[in-house]
């Protein structure tokens, strides 16, 4: 199981690019970025890094803001300047569709496959349609962020695997990973917070990212799983728990885990270097 590691919030350009050389320092496998609404756009930070893991990669870069030629245009320049990249793309959610960038979201299912049929031929080389592209790079894999049934077997036709957040070791055995082909990536985002205090702590992670429990997507798994919001399935505690969740998960079948600390960065990724032994080693 590949390890690396992103920003929960990016407050600055500058901050990626330090986190990004951290973790080529820490021999992690890999570090990845994230679009956030109204937030800044993650291949553009990752074409800023000059020190970084083998391997970056977008958890997830939005579809609708972009357009397939565009997206795969910018993922082969970021190919071709050296390193490996995993291209994690998305829908995205119905409020920033249609309250920000003033578009429809009827059908997010037909949008995305419209959208997978033209980027993937494009990104191998291939004319999509009348779209072409006049650059030689190898192709990045493409992962799609999905947690339902159908956008998971859009993610088994057209897709390198799957990308997904706010998910527990069960829902990655029970869920994902049946539905994918050997061979697929499951990459999993995994909040993290070291503490002494770990009720006062998910309390406070269950106000702090309640917006995001009540997105229909990530209400619609959580409660499929049992669930009652996004901090249960955060882990929460010391560094023993730290380390049995990277077991549970490499257990149930993720290929990637990308830890998204919340505070005590420093701290938690040490444990992952201290615990974990880097791709170029072996599987941990």
């Amino acid at each position: 199981m590949r390890i690396g590691t992103g920003l929960l919030v990016t407050d600055s350009p500058a901050d990626v690019v330090a986190a990004a050389a951290d973790a080529a320092r820490r021999g992690l496998d890999s570090f990845w970025t994230n679009q956030m609404a109204g937030g800044w756009d993650p291949l553009t930070l990752l074409a800023l890094l000059r020190e970084r893991p083998a391997e970056v990669g977008t958890a997830i870069a939005l579809t609708y803001p972009r357009h397939p030629v565009t997206m795969a245009t910018e993922a082969l320049t970021l190919r071709a300047a050296g390193g490996g990249l995993a291209l994690g793309v998305g829908p995205g959610h119905a409020w920033y569709v249609e309250r920000q960038l003033k578009m429809s979201y009827q059908s997010p299912l037909g949008h995305t496959r419209d959208y997978l049929e033209t980027l993937r031929p494009l990104l191998h080389g291939a004319r999509a349609g009348d779209a072409a592209l006049d650059i030689t790079a190898p192709a990045p894999d493409l992962l799609l962020a999905a947690l339902g049934p159908k956008m998971l077997g859009l993610a088994r036709e057209l897709a390198d695997g799957v990308v997904a957040t706010w998910v527990t070791p069960e829902i990655v055995a029970e869920r994902l990973v049946p539905s994918q082909p050997d061979g697929a990536r499951i990459v999993v985002s995994l909040v993290v917070a070291l503490t002494t205090d770990p009720d006062t702590v998910r309390e406070r992670i269950a106000r702090d990212f309640a917006g995001a429990g009540a997105l229909p997507a990530y209400r619609t798994s959580l409660r499929r799983a049992g669930l009652g919001g996004v901090a249960d399935t955060v882990v929460v505690g010391d560094e023993a728990a730290v380390v049995r969740a990277l077991d549970r998960l490499r257990d149930a079948g993720a290929t990637d885990v990308v830890l998204l600390p919340v505070g005590e960065r420093a701290r938690t990724l040490d444990i992952v270097t201290r615990t974990a032994t880097p791709r170029a080693g072996g599987a941990t």
